[in-house]
């Protein structure tokens, strides 16, 4: 039969008054509606009225041609409506472009009805928290004018995005689709009128029946997550669990069900940004997981360590070590491992004291001080999160109730479990991590002295940020690796350190030894406060406020009697810069404690308006309150905020209450919002600190676009900076999104916002390598303002931090780089400075650890978040440069067997050696090239010689005579460097010198490079480096010892396949390291015999000592009635500078 060329006599049928007449015109107009929609769109009403005509035969057939008509209109929601009219004569299993876009609009429709139905019911009760902003004289905004801000364009109410990526919550003001933005679904109201809701339903149960027999889950999974639907998600994991056992029973070892519970925990920590969301879809999978007969115990303690189940996660160890066998303790001690790895002390306090042990005598004051913890909580439980509070508050006394009855009936426990709860506990304390982590970088330190020499050498000793900068790039390089030699053999350019140089220096004593638990009290105690003794020489105070921060780094995150320690030195300290060293030791030290008796400490020095404290002690403030969302301790701050007049003091507690609000998402919205409406420039650039500390990691849009619209409308420069460097927190789980995101912003007018977007590219893509990042920054190398190029500088070297030229080609050239500006006399002061510190970032701990702000398990690493936040203060304060070793993150593969022992074996990279291999020594001798004659050749010379030699290596490069240049040479060439002589000869200047060097040490690196290209997989020892890009290339062929988990890096346990067979340990070369005997104060005639009675081997160990004899005196001229002006000389000195 012969289609239809028009519709006009078949419409008129619809006219007609005959039924049959009128079904015969929707069946032809049904068949040839897609040519003849245009006829038919004038008389869609009488479609309609049929429809709708209850006494018509065909109602549904008539829905249908209504909704292709209104589909071909592109007016998809009515279509929609009427498709879902035509009940079964709506095939979902057709295949056709109608059905598909119909079927995408009710799941759009649905996701959005469920969504609002769900934030109607949460709206009902006050929401978020139980505070109101202060308002103040001058005019700054109260909460109810902060939610619908004139200023800001987030507070319409719309419809909620279909996406999770831009969910706007029920409780949040921000609006993250834009009101500009098309909707997507029908209007709810619509949608309740028109009566769609059980068609709607109907469609969807029989879509998602469709992707059931079609083995479909996660689809399902899919959008009943986004409809926040958990009865259906309950529903499909059981229908995988049923069909599983009628089907085969595994795959590959992981059941439908174990992996559509896998998916699903992978949307939730990844793509799901809504907190209470999250938290609910955890308690879900934890509930599922529970009744899987073998569960993924790994997967059970990532959701509690989310959800902050302490108890919980006692009982999962416990049933860990009471079900026995060597496979069960080597899981159970890896979960330990991920737990101090992923949490915070107080939680890991909670997790030992819930285990089934008798209390250790030592115990018994901790113990009371969680008790009272406990009960502070329960009293502020309505002050923090619904959701944590509830289980907070259940199970705070839980652990403190189950050890007292342990205290009184001792449970009857074998050897072998306690022996293992034991070793749970030394785990999660830290000690065990601390301890490995410590030995790896010592045993592999492969920090070069050269570079530090060179920078020593160019730049001037006298100047203060030029020491502090070679201080901080000799933290930075040697950090963890408790190699403090360069101290040692440079005590002359030490003793130029005066006042916060000298603080500065002491404090990276802690960076280069942090995690060295054992002998940390005894290392810094010759430079601790001491007993003041009328007459007695006490020493600097520089260095006793410096040596109470570096006792903090050596401690960092790790609650042990050094916080005790620092808090008795802190409290009676009378001297301004020992309290200021104090109070940051005791924020580093007592990280996350959530300790009111520090707390009250430090607010009872703040509110002594100290300037110089003040700043200290409200970073410490919030670092002890960190994560907590503590309302107290916000009220406090935000009104001594408006009372004082320091701006010091605004700036650290502005930071402060950023660190409280750390990862609460929008339950820290309502302060962001007080915040930004605050007129004071400070306040709201802590409003912004707030805003990325709580949102960082999470990818969160309605976040970044606040964070973008501040960048580009505050008043304030440096508001705007913070604004744009923030993106690099939000974002660093998505490195790649930020080079796009700030390519305009690079190229702005203001410098201020320059320098933003390159730190957002440092810190969110800190590691990586990534081009697009390096792009982006090499022109800013360049630019024309000097702290845009420092910015630049730093960034470029957090991105090519472990890189090689195998990796990344241009980590040569960018090496060269930061040399070059080092060298240059013209170049500014602020550039010289982050170049210095850039090259003790590039090669962070002896090259054996990355930039890392999450885990190796995925999860947000606290410490380095928070590391890399205060780090970027160094904007203002030198000293907290010191925070990004924090941020250092050991990258190493360390097996242990079951007795936590570290076996001697061979893993295998199926890679080239020279792959990941460590930078080629080749390149570090030619960057040291022109400064052989001064330190690296002559070191072991007379002293006389080597500085006759460097005077006219200076005065030659002043006069640039011709006549001069053959006589560096000379001396290179008696040391074997026969290839520098053509090039200092053809050559007088020393960045042309450096090219050529570079080029024939390039040469023999490619020989080995072409020779190595055929050998593909090599083996590892135990406690090797392993980048993260290497970890998918890790394989463990050894038949005896299996890692119980997939590696990830850090700590692996490993299980044993053959126990009963004798085992080789790996040598701990650290332990064989003898301890640094403790110094009298002040006495270095007792340090110099005590380091020629221990011999070579106590001398390459006590760098610290060596330099307490220059660090502790006293500057001249500094008496007692002008200490208290050395701080505003200082200021003044490094502003000029």
């Amino acid at each position: 039969m012969v289609g239809l060329t028009s519709a006009a006599g078949v419409v008129g049928f619809l006219s007609e008054p005959d039924a049959e007449l009128q079904i015969f015109a929707l069946r032809k107009l049904n068949e040839e509606i897609d040519s003849l929609w245009t006829e038919v769109v004038g008389s869609v009403g009488e479609v309609e009225a049929l429809y709708e005509d209850p006494n018509f035969p065909e109602r549904e057939l008539a829905a249908l041609v209504a909704a292709k008509v209104y589909y071909n209109l592109q007016e998809y929601n009515e279509s929609m409506v009427f498709a879902l009219g035509a009940g079964k004569l709506f095939d979902l299993d057709h295949e056709g472009e109608f059905e598909d876009t119909i079927i995408s609009k009710c799941v759009d429709t649905y996701i959005a009805l469920s969504d609002t139905s769900l934030s109607n019911d949460s709206n009902q009760p006050p929401a978020q928290l139980n505070t109101a902003f202060p308002s103040t004289t001058n005019g700054a905004s109260s909460t109810s004018a902060s939610l619908a801000s004139p200023t800001m364009p987030f507070s319409q109410a719309t419809l909620p995005s279909k996406s999770l990526l831009s969910r706007q919550d029920s409780t949040n003001t921000f609006d993250p689709a834009g009101a500009s933005a098309p909707t997507t679904a029908l209007p709810p109201s619509l949608a309740h009128q028109r009566g769609i809701q059980r068609p709607l339903q109907a469609v969807i149960d029989q879509l998602f029946e469709r992707c059931f027999q079609e083995k479909r889950y996660r689809q399902v999974v899919g959008i009943a997550v986004e409809a926040r639907k958990f009865d259906v998600i309950r529903r499909a994991i059981l229908r995988a669990s049923d069909d599983e056992k009628g089907n085969k029973p595994a795959k590959d070892g992981m059941g439908q069900a174990e992996e559509l519970l896998e998916y699903l925990l992978g949307i939730c920590m990844d793509v799901v940004q809504e907190r209470g969301l999250r938290q609910e879809l955890l308690r879900l999978i934890l509930g599922l997981l529970r009744d899987v007969p073998s569960p993924d115990v790994f997967s059970i303690a990532k959701c509690i360590v989310y959800l902050n189940e302490h108890s919980m996660a006692s009982k999962l160890l416990a049933d860990l070590v009471e079900t026995g066998g060597p496979r069960r303790l080597a899981e159970a001690y890896q979960i330990a491992f991920d737990l101090y790895d992923n949490s915070s002390q107080e939680f890991l306090k909670k997790v030992r004291e819930g285990l089934p042990k008798v209390p250790e005598p030592t115990a018994t004051q901790p113990t009371d001080g969680a008790d009272r913890m406990d009960e502070d909580k329960a009293d502020d439980a309505q002050e923090t999160d619904k959701l944590l509070s509830k289980s907070d508050g259940n199970d705070a006394a839980a652990p403190s109730s189950s050890l007292n009855t342990s205290v009184e009936k001792p449970q009857p426990m074998s050897p072998e479990a306690e022996k293992a709860f034991d070793s749970i506990r030394e785990i999660l304390s830290g000690t065990k991590t601390i301890q490995l982590n410590l030995e790896f970088l010592y045993r592999n330190n492969h920090a070069d002295v050269a570079i530090l020499n060179k920078l020593k050498d160019s730049l001037e000793a006298r100047n203060s940020i030029f020491h502090t900068a070679v201080t901080l790039s000799c933290g930075f390089m040697n950090a963890g690796t408790m190699n403090a030699n360069f101290f040692r053999d440079n005590l002359d350019w030490l003793g130029k350190a005066v006042n916060w140089s000298k603080f500065t220096a002491t404090a990276a004593l802690g960076v280069i030894h942090r995690g060295d638990l054992g002998n940390g009290q005894t290392l810094l105690k010759p430079y601790l406060p001491k007993d003041t003794v009328e007459g007695a020489n006490t020493g600097s105070v520089y260095s006793q406020g410096g040596s109470l921060y570096a006792m903090g780094l050596i401690y960092a995150n790790h609650e042990t009697f050094a916080l005790e320690l620092i808090r008795d030195h802190f409290k009676n300290a009378t001297e301004e810069v020992v309290q200021h060293g104090g109070a940051l030791g005791l924020g580093v030290a007592g990280m996350a404690t959530g300790d009111e008796g520090i707390y009250d400490d430090l607010k009872g020095v703040l509110y002594t308006d100290s300037a110089l404290n003040g700043e200290a002690v409200g970073i410490a403030m919030g670092l002890i309150m960190l994560g907590t969302g503590n309302i107290k301790a916000l009220e406090d701050m935000i009104q001594y905020a408006h009372d004082t007049q320091h701006e010091k003091i605004v700036r650290g507690l502005g930071l402060g209450m950023a660190l409280i609000m750390y990862g609460r998402q929008e339950g820290a919205d309502e302060l962001v919002n007080g915040l930004l409406d605050d007129p004071d420039p400070i306040l709201r650039y802590g409003g912004i600190q707030t805003l990325a500390l709580a949102y960082c990691g999470t990818g969160s849009n309605k976040a970044v676009r606040k964070l973008l619209h501040v960048a580009v409308s505050d008043v304030s420069d440096d508001v705007r900076r913070y604004a744009v460097m923030s993106l690099g927190f939000i974002l660093f789980r998505k490195p790649k999104s930020v080079p796009r995101m700030v390519e305009l912003l690079s190229e702005s007018y203001n410098p201020h916002v320059r320098y933003g977007a390159a730190m957002a590219l440092g810190i969110s893509c800190a590691g990586t390598g990534l081009d697009e990042a390096i792009d982006l920054l090499e022109p800013m190398i360049k630019d024309p303002t000097d702290f845009v190029r420092q910015g630049a500088l730093i960034s470029l070297s957090m991105i090519m931090v472990q890189q090689n030229e195998a990796m990344n080609p241009k980590v040569g050239t960018i090496r060269k780089t930061l040399q070059k500006a080092i060298g240059d006399r013209h170049e500014d002061a602020m550039t010289k400075f982050g170049s210095a510190i850039s090259l003790g970032i590039i090669d962070a701990g002896g090259r054996n650890c990355t930039i890392s702000l999450q885990t190796q398990t995925g999860n947000l690493n606290m410490a380095g978040i928070v590391g890399m936040a205060v780090f970027t203060q160094y904007w203002y304060w030198f000293p907290l440069t010191h925070f990004l070793s924090l941020s250092f993150t050991p990258t190493a593969v360390i097996g242990l067997d079951q007795d936590l022992e570290v076996p001697s074996f061979k893993f295998h990279s199926a890679t080239r050696p020279s792959l990941f291999d460590y930078p080629p020594e080749q390149e570090a001798k030619t960057e040291d090239a022109p400064e052989k004659v001064k330190t690296a050749v002559l070191s072991t010379t007379a002293q006389a010689k080597r500085r006759a030699q460097k005077k006219e290596k200076q005065q030659r490069r002043e006069s640039m005579d011709i006549d001069q240049t053959p006589t560096a040479p000379k001396a290179d060439a008696g040391d074997k460097m026969d290839t520098d002589e053509p090039a200092v000869k053809n050559e007088g200047d020393g960045e042309k010198k450096d090219e050529e060097e570079a080029k024939e040490a390039d040469k023999p690196e490619g020989l080995k490079k072409k020779m190595e290209k055929e050998k593909v997989g090599y083996g590892l020892e135990n406690m090797s480096r392993v980048l993260p890009a290497q970890l998918k290339f890790v394989s463990f062929p050894d038949e005896r010892y299996e890692p119980v988990k997939k590696p990830t890096g850090g700590v692996i346990l490993l299980n044993d396949t053959k126990p009963s067979e004798p085992k080789t340990l790996l040598e701990m070369k650290k332990a064989k390291k003898p301890a640094q005997p403790a110094a009298t104060p002040a006495a270095l005639q007792d340090r110099v015999d005590a380091a020629m009675a221990q011999g070579e081997a106590i001398r390459e160990a006590s760098g610290a000592a060596e330099a307490a004899g220059v660090l502790t005196a006293i500057d001249e001229g500094g008496e007692g009635e002008e200490d208290a002006e050395v701080p505003h000389e200082f200021e003044y000195h490094s502003d000029n500078e």
